[in-house]
């Protein structure tokens, strides 16, 4: 089932906080992993269990997207970060999952 991809204004600018390549990057992935099946489990795509950014994760490398999955067929993605270690960073802050 294909997908149509939204943004909210913070996930927006969670993204403006990374240099051009890794937006374009993150975006292209984004396209390519979400657009089709988002409510599907994958390696890259996984369901989380209850905290406060998002029910589902994109993994792209060290990137993190968090999205919902809406009817009908709709994807709306909440917030990008990216991972160190085992923190997650978002805008340059650690986030707590």
């Amino acid at each position: 089932m294909k997908f149509l991809i939204r943004s909210t204004p913070s996930a927006d600018q969670d993204l403006d906080w990374y240099t051009t390549r890794e937006q374009q990057m993150i975006l292209d992935t984004v396209g390519k992993f979400l657009g089709v099946d988002a409510d599907v489990e994958t390696r890259r795509r996984k369901r989380l269990r209850s905290n406060p950014v998002a029910p589902w994760e994109l993994t792209i490398g060290r990137y993190r997207v968090f999205f919902e999955v809406h009817e009908p067929g709709t994807v709306k993605l909440l917030a990008v970060g990216h991972k160190v270690h085992n923190d997650l960073f978002i805008r340059g802050q650690r986030v707590e999952i």
